[in-house]
């Protein structure tokens, strides 16, 4: 009887170390995580090619299908501050503008803004992927590094005019700056040589 009694304790030990078992319903998968490339539009024809290029190359990150949302190409434009020129021959105090001239240069670079983002925007359209634009105003380097990050940027796209040693010692380079400052991985794509004579 205490061999029976015993067999019993075992048995239910070996029932009660079993594991439960659980009736859970699956939910949807979630989506992969929208990615974001920011590629800057500037006049030069460089700018355009790495548009292309970065379309050509990423397209599978910014379409959308069933499992993924596709992700986001932000074009950013950036445009100098009007400024009067001011040296020799321009002296200070004798350059004063009024508020009608003032606005009608704005107005100009609004517009040549909008064209240039505009023309951008037909090189994305036939991939039917999701775009915005941006047009900013001061110095392309810093608000292109600004913009990367309050916009959590994945992958910055910039071209390359393709300066010598010493214009970009002068001028500066923005995608030197934004290779430097930006937080995220920036792809400089150097235009083909054709364009760049």
């Amino acid at each position: 009887m205490a061999e029976n009694q015993a067999k019993v304790a075992m048995e239910t030990s070996a029932v009660e170390k079993q594991p439960e078992t659980r009736t859970e319903t699956k939910e949807a998968p979630s989506m992969v995580r929208t990615k974001r490339i920011m590629v800057a539009i500037d006049e030069n024809d460089s700018s355009f090619y790495a548009l292309q290029w970065a379309i050509d190359h990423f397209s599978n990150l910014l379409l959308t299908t069933e499992a993924v949302q596709g992700g986001t190409l932000t074009l950013v434009h950036v445009q100098s501050p009007f400024q009067f020129p001011v040296g020799p021959g321009f002296p200070t105090a004798a350059v004063y503008a009024s508020s009608a001239m003032v606005e009608s240069v704005k107005k100009a670079q609004q517009e040549a803004s909008t064209a240039l983002l505009s023309r951008a925007l037909q090189i994305c359209r036939p991939q039917k992927i999701r775009t915005e634009t941006l047009a900013l105003e001061g110095d392309a380097k810093e608000m292109i590094s600004e913009t990367v990050d309050q916009l959590n940027v994945d992958l910055l796209v910039v071209g390359s005019r393709g300066l010598g040693k010493f214009k970009r010692a002068f001028l500066g380079s923005v995608s030197d700056y934004c290779a430097h400052h930006a937080h995220c991985p920036i792809l400089i794509v150097k235009p083909p040589k054709e364009l760049t004579k």
